[in-house]
């Protein structure tokens, strides 16, 4: 069975598979209430709605 972490990962990879641009990906994320946070140590994928940080989007 998936961590919810790992059930994050695979939606936000598999949104960025599809779309065309990271405009579009960041776009499409935000219908699944994610967004991406670029920082010095990596990418995080965050909550939209609280404003957290949900997991690491690599590793």
């Amino acid at each position: 069975m998936k961590s919810d972490v790992e059930t994050i990962r695979d939606v936000v990879l598999r949104e960025r598979r599809l779309a065309v641009s990271d405009r579009e990906w960041k776009h499409r994320l935000r219908g699944y209430g994610y967004g991406i946070r670029e920082s010095a140590q990596g990418a995080y994928v965050t909550s939209v709605l609280r404003g957290t940080d949900l997991c690491a989007l690599a590793g």
